[in-house]
């Protein structure tokens, strides 16, 4: 450390410009950046013989090789993700983050890339066909998530049982332990695919308008502008449709995803 004492003006300006810059600052090109995700929420965001994949991380990795960003995937639960992106724990948020009004208020988000479709999911004895039918259910949901918003506003009897992330939720529901769950719809698709022995299935799909986004730390505008642009190239040549039918082949193309948006 230099002799503070026999630093001039200039050179005490230069040595706070290289300890900020050391602390985080800087072109988000020239670092890798952390990206907090799941590593169970099949088809958008898990993880697979070590490595970090699903639609929404597969996205995010063909829009960091269009900007030339280094990525670095990291596992939590979903109830902390966004508490971690706006603390600078993660320079990004990738978990089909959908983009309601009172997430916006913690964090703010890329461009939308794609949209919220839910689904309810239970064993095929369970009777349970819709929103009505969760009256007085025990109904799992991952904390903090849209569908646990949304069995609070359309099935207000139901009893929510709340879990940190889609595995526990997904036990509970395969052990019995609750009577259904509210899921994404892929993910309540994947589950009942390949799960034959618990006999799951999906018994409503819900879509919604609300847009996915990616979450970042609130007014990191060089970052988002950089990821908004990457989004827009791979969108136009086709890449999008491309992970889109990897993951989510059975799922309808908005028209704005489509190539030449």
């Amino acid at each position: 450390m230099p002799d503070v004492k026999k630093l001039t003006v200039t050179g005490l300006i230069t040595l706070l410009v290289a300890t900020l810059t050391a602390c985080g600052g800087g072109d988000p090109g020239e670092k890798t950046l952390r990206v907090g995700t799941l590593s169970d929420s099949k088809p958008n965001a898990y993880q697979e013989n070590g490595t970090f994949t699903g639609f929404d991380n597969e996205l995010l990795k063909a829009i960091a090789a269009k900007e030339g960003l280094k990525l670095e995937f990291v596992s939590t639960d979903f109830s902390a993700l966004l508490g971690q992106v706006a603390n600078g724990t993660f320079d990004i948020g990738s978990s089909a983050i959908s983009q309601t009004d009172a997430r916006k208020k913690t964090v703010d988000f890329s461009a939308p890339y794609n949209y919220q479709a839910l689904g309810i999911e239970a064993k095929e004895t369970a009777g349970i066909t819709d929103e009505k039918s969760l009256a007085g259910k025990r109904i799992g949901v991952v904390q903090g998530t849209v569908s646990d918003t949304w069995l609070g506003s359309n099935a207000p009897t139901a009893q929510a049982v709340r879990f940190p992330n889609d595995a526990a939720a997904l036990s509970a529901l395969k052990t019995g332990a609750v009577d259904g769950a509210v899921f994404d719809q892929a993910t309540a698709e994947d589950y009942a695919k390949n799960n034959p022995d618990a006999k799951l299935k999906v018994t409503k799909a819900i879509t919604t308008t609300i847009p996915h986004g990616f979450a970042f730390r609130k007014g990191n505008t060089e970052l988002i502008g950089k990821v908004d642009d990457g989004l827009k190239k791979v969108i136009a040549d086709g890449t999008w449709v491309k992970v889109h039918d990897r993951f989510e082949p059975t799922a309808p193309v908005p028209a704005e995803f489509k190539p030449g948006q």
